[in-house]
């Protein structure tokens, strides 16, 4: 490996005496490159390199000769200002200015061959390769396309660099058509086959444009309307000073004939978007985004005829995906963008254009009557309200609207939680408080009686409503909270019981009641509560309340259950040891904080991180002997195992 490293070092001499002649780097600073070419060489030169010792290595010649070229341009510099007259300021081409890149590309292909997979690796020689034009980019191409035929990427890359760079269309065209035979499933592949051709039709026609044989492109007219209907209102203004009207007629009929060779162009345009959209839509039949792409093109582009092509393909897309929530979504959007396939719709939006998105909702509820389709349909009419004036339009008002269509869903038996809570917040948003509440209890009382989030909404309408709360008040609200408490498991209602303990905290006799009612629960479940962890929830209430003493008898309480939680055993254990710092430096009391481990270790005995803690604790608190002690009982009960880091 040795004689290999130096052999490779002893081919840079001659770069690095060149660079030590032309004054570019000093003997010192050589010295040093030869010591880190050195070091990369030999990680190179290990059984098993890594693929950053190369990128490390690349990084380092790259900087090495992005310092080379600043120092080149310095010293042009003051050779221009001690020459005479400008001349012989220009350095000459040497070898050092050329063996950098190579030697990087050097890399670059070894480590290629050791990583081929390594798609992302590829790409980053592509670009030094491109960036440098060092004249590999076709062989390097060659490669990354015979090892990566299945990544879209690699023929896109390829086919841009072909039609950008080479401007060379008909290579780059069998290269798409080459990676739609390899990938004929990739959108994206489809979407920039059809770019890269409608660009090179523009092409043509701009360079027909410019040769005075054709005029326009395919590019289409934004210039205002209004300017050429002035313009038509006021031809007289524009009449030749001396009458000479029957040489611009010629020149009319002249235009009108050049204007008829651009449909040539339109209409190629128009053939090649719809074989590209047939055999698009023959590979990729269930695909939603590909028809919303070509019709964007469609729209970017002036082709002839495209008014029925964009009919054809909305058509299209009704046949196959007319039983999808996320087409009727789209189309109603399309709508309300002026039949524009657009997303930001609530920009600019007029009346007539709500009405047109409106009528698709109100069809895609007859397809499809679920509540993901009063969902979108409602966030939609949402985005509508306070903008740009919408709210006043004459034939819809929005929020009566959004109102409507709430006790829509619920007649049709499509309410669900979510649409359930964007309807009571929305009535609380128009400051509807009573109705809020009536709606909330009547849903709560019904078919979303479990829904927790409703119950949520429901509670804190109710606890806002009480501003003093009475004993009657106090009774009512906690009745209503333990309806959802004692039927849904504890997992799920974890906003419900911290709601719940921090409003009953000062009202002793209830939140007793609520402490029974999570025992219950709790041993309904299991005694764990994963995830949240109400046990630990409440014994810290109690600590922040009554103390320390009241802790420690709650949290023995719920040591009781079947299967109490590791979390809250956690939980008590830091209790414990944060005492001492609370207490202003008094010693930890050891003896709780053993019982609470040896509990936990009588349910939890083969969690190592656990005996880990327990052994760390008696490593700084205890004596050597107690460490000695749990180290040995972790050992013999998880039988040596490698997870037991301690």
């Amino acid at each position: 490996m040795a004689d290999v490293v130096q052999y490779k070092l002893e081919r840079m001499v001659n770069e690095l005496d060149d660079l030590e002649r032309r004054g570019l780097f000093s003997r010192r600073e050589i010295a040093e490159i030869v010591k880190q070419r050195r070091k990369f060489e030999y990680r190179l030169k290990r059984p098993s390199p890594l693929k950053q010792d190369y990128i490390a290595y690349i990084d380092y010649e790259k900087s090495v000769d992005a310092l080379r070229v600043l120092r080149k341009k310095a010293v042009m510099r003051e050779l221009k200002k001690k020459s005479e007259k400008g001349k012989d300021s220009k350095m000459k081409q040497s070898y050092s200015d050329f063996s950098g890149v190579s030697r990087i590309v050097e890399i670059y292909r070894l480590a290629t061959n050791r990583f081929k997979g390594d798609i992302e690796l590829w790409f980053q020689y592509l670009e030094f390769c491109r960036q440098r034009r060092n004249g590999h980019m076709k062989k390097v191409l060659a490669q990354v396309i015979r090892f990566h035929p299945k990544v879209p990427g690699v023929w896109i890359y390829a086919a841009s660099w072909e039609f950008d760079h080479n401007l060379n269309a008909a290579a780059a065209r069998a290269l798409m058509q080459s990676g739609l035979r390899s990938c004929p499933h990739s959108e994206a592949l489809w979407v920039e086959y059809l770019r890269m051709e409608l660009t090179y039709l523009n092409k043509l026609s701009a360079r027909r444009a410019a040769l005075g044989e054709d005029v326009g492109t395919l590019v289409p007219d934004r210039s205002n309307p209004e300017d050429k209907q002035w313009r038509d209102e006021n031809k007289e203004l524009f009449m030749s000073i001396d009458g000479e009207s029957e040489d611009y007629k010629e020149l009319d009929v002249q235009n009108d004939e050049l204007k008829q060779k651009i449909d040539i162009f339109r209409e190629q345009g128009l053939n090649i978007l719809q074989t590209i959209y047939k055999c698009a839509v023959d590979a990729l039949p269930s695909s939603f985004s590909l028809r919303t792409q070509f019709l964007e093109i469609l729209e970017a582009t002036d082709l002839a005829n495209s008014e029925n092509m964009q009919n054809e393909i909305l058509a299209d897309m009704k046949n196959e995906f007319s039983k999808e929530p996320a087409y009727w979504d789209w189309l109603a959007k399309f709508e309300a963008a002026g039949r524009k396939s657009t997303q930001d719709v609530t920009l600019e939006i007029t009346p007539d254009q709500l009405v047109n998105a409106v009528q698709v909702f109100d069809e895609a509820l007859k397809v499809i009557p679920s509540s993901t389709m009063f969902d979108l349909y409602i966030k939609f009419m949402m985005n509508t309200i306070g903008k740009n004036g919408h709210n006043k339009s004459s034939s819809i008002d929005p929020v009566t609207h959004v109102l409507t269509i709430f006790d829509k869903a619920q007649s049709m038996g499509c309410i669900s939680e979510d649409l359930a809570c964007q309807h009571v917040s929305f009535l609380l948003r128009l400051e509807r408080l009573d109705d809020a509440r009536n709606l909330a209890e009547k849903l709560c009382n019904g078919e979303l009686s479990e829904a927790v989030n409703l119950w949520v909404l429901r509670l804190s309408i109710e606890i806002k409503r009480i501003k003093t709360p009475s004993k009657g008040d106090l009774s009512y609200v906690f009745d209503l909270l333990q309806n959802p408490l004692r039927k849904v498991s504890v997992s799920q209602v974890e906003n419900l019981w911290l709601m719940g303990l921090k409003y009953f905290s000062n009202h002793k006799h209830y939140f007793d009641k609520l402490v029974d009612i999570s025992l219950t629960s709790l041993i309904r479940d299991g005694g764990s509560d994963d995830g949240f962890s109400l046990s630990s929830a409440i014994v810290n209430f109690v600590l922040q309340k009554d103390g320390i003493q009241s802790a420690r008898d709650m949290y023995k309480r719920f040591f009781t259950l079947p299967r109490p939680g590791l979390a809250l055993y956690r939980n008590c254990i830091e209790i414990e040891l944060n005492l001492a710092s609370s207490a202003g430096g008094k010693k930890v009391n050891l003896v709780e904080v053993r019982k609470i481990y040896e509990a936990a270790l009588s349910t939890y005995d083969q969690d190592a991180s656990l005996w880990q803690d327990y052994h760390s604790m008696e490593s700084k608190m205890g004596t050597s002997e107690t460490a000695a002690a749990v180290h040995w009982r972790a050992r013999k009960i998880l039988k040596n195992s490698a997870n037991l880091l301690i």
